[in-house]
């Protein structure tokens, strides 16, 4: 693969992590009083902000020049999608944080399915891991979420 197509996969993931920082700003307006998972999000946007770091040191080193915080169709896409499912409460809130989440590690994926410099394929690794450890702390909160809630015992007369 050329540097240049090199550099433009990168890129690709510097917007979706772009993306996945507005996705999370709208989740987390959402979560109410759930301290926990609060935090927890708020992390999770702290990793996709030094993704955007990470990969754009990378593509600057390969001599190209990293994306900005500009909207392309996908991104309205995603942004849209989650405006829509946060409107809606905190698990539809999640739900499109676990939709984010999906893209996101498929775009990862796929990048690592090409031939990458070692600088740029160990971003990337390290981006994915965070990236499944996103979307299995999601599918946690929202299996938690799913459950009924314990009924107290019936009354002894």
């Amino acid at each position: 693969m050329a540097i240049t197509d090199v550099i433009d996969r990168l890129n690709d993931l510097i917007q979706l992590d772009h993306d996945a920082i507005s996705a999370y700003d709208n989740c987390i307006e959402r979560v109410g009083d759930d301290v926990a998972l609060r935090t927890e999000l708020e992390a999770f946007r702290g990793d996709h902000d030094t993704h955007v770091t990470e990969l754009g040191d990378v593509v600057r080193d390969l001599g190209g020049t990293p994306r900005g915080t500009g909207r392309e169709a996908r991104s309205k896409l995603v942004e849209g999608l989650s405006a829509i499912r946060t409107a809606i409460g905190v698990e539809g809130a999640l739900k499109a944080m676990r939709l984010t989440e999906q893209v996101t590690n498929r775009a990862y994926e796929d990048v690592l399915d090409e031939e990458l410099p070692a600088s740029a394929r160990a971003v990337v690794e390290k981006n994915l891991g965070d990236e499944r450890r996103h979307l299995a702390a999601i599918e946690t909160h929202l299996d938690r979420l799913r459950r009924p809630l314990p009924q107290p015992p019936a009354a002894q007369i």
